[in-house]
């Protein structure tokens, strides 16, 4: 079935999900079958009551904890059949051609091998985002953690792909998870998100565990959205932060040499935390310093409950 079943974790988006279910029933002609799954995360601000009855098919799955996006997402795409997987964020609006111009690239002979499809994202002001990403080196996560890819971007090439204008389709190595279409058979192959990631790289883990069993990832100029950016994470900065650098560790963990990771690892717990609180006292920011702390505080308390480097 050449079909879409789109997955939305939704976690207190507010009106915004509401948006970008309007936005799916505008561009419902351009694939059929369509379904949309909405997992919720324990949403308090009834973010996912009441929702419109759309002419698609839509289904609420209400999760009674916050069970994290990789979890969530897997738990959706087991509602449906379809040959293809969207992983579309709340905060996202689909423009025309936004479902058809994947779906006809990944049927064609030019996306036999491609396993990830991406699009153009739009800021609030109708501007390129730069979206997509490269595969982490160690080099490169602890160049992160100190803040050097910003200082020294010709010397550590920063995670983004700021130097590529966006305008044209390539290869790449990530294509942003805020709309990640991924092959049914690709996910099955891969038995979906790793759920060890809550929130953050668990995109990127998928995408790599796809590039080594074969599969590429194409980023699609002429499909667009638009993209918010930051979501509901704009609000929770230090959890953000948390959940960013715990995800950092474990993709390092799993996906590094030894050595690699435990430089990663040295980098991370003892010397970012110094960097971002130098970097937030230079700017006389006291709320990020503060925010740097708590989530350093919770990431120290919580490393014990790191995974356990299996492989996937």
């Amino acid at each position: 079935m050449k079909g879409i079943d789109i997955v939305i974790v939704n976690w207190n988006s507010g009106t915004q999900l509401r948006e970008c279910l309007r936005s799916i029933e505008t561009s419902r002609n351009e694939a059929a079958p369509l379904t949309v799954t909405v997992v919720d995360n324990a949403s308090s601000d009834g973010s996912a009551d009441g929702l419109p009855s759309p002419s698609y098919a839509l289904r609420v799955i209400r999760n009674p904890a916050n069970l994290g996006f990789g979890r969530a997402s897997n738990l959706g795409a087991r509602e449906g059949n379809a040959g293809y997987l969207l992983f579309l964020n709340p905060d996202t609006r689909l423009h025309p051609g936004a479902l058809s111009i994947p779906l006809e690239f990944m049927e064609s002979e030019a996306g036999r091998q491609v396993g990830i499809c991406g699009v153009q994202c739009l800021d609030d002001a109708g501007r390129i985002a730069r979206c997509c990403a490269r595969f982490p080196t160690a080099w490169r996560l602890i160049g992160q953690a100190l803040g050097l890819d910003r200082l020294f971007p010709g010397w550590i090439s920063p995670h983004f792909l700021n130097e590529w204008p966006h305008d044209t389709d390539r290869d790449v190595d990530q294509v942003i998870g805020a709309f990640f279409f991924v092959r049914r058979a690709v996910f099955d192959q891969l038995d979906g998100f790793d759920e060890r990631f809550f929130v953050y790289y668990e995109d990127l883990d998928f995408a790599l565990r796809a590039r080594r069993a074969g599969w590429d990832s194409r980023y699609l100029a002429r499909a667009k959205i638009f993209h918010r950016g930051g979501g509901v994470s704009r609000q929770i900065s230090a959890r953000r932060l948390y959940y960013l650098t715990n995800s950092k560790l474990l993709y390092a963990r799993k996906h590094l040499a030894g050595i690699e990771a435990f430089l990663v690892a040295g980098a991370v717990l003892l010397l970012e935390p110094l960097a971002r609180s130098a970097y937030a006292l230079g700017r006389g920011s006291l709320g990020e310093f503060s925010d740097t702390w708590k989530a350093f505080g919770w990431l120290y308390a919580s490393l014990s409950r790191l995974g356990g480097g299996n492989r996937r």
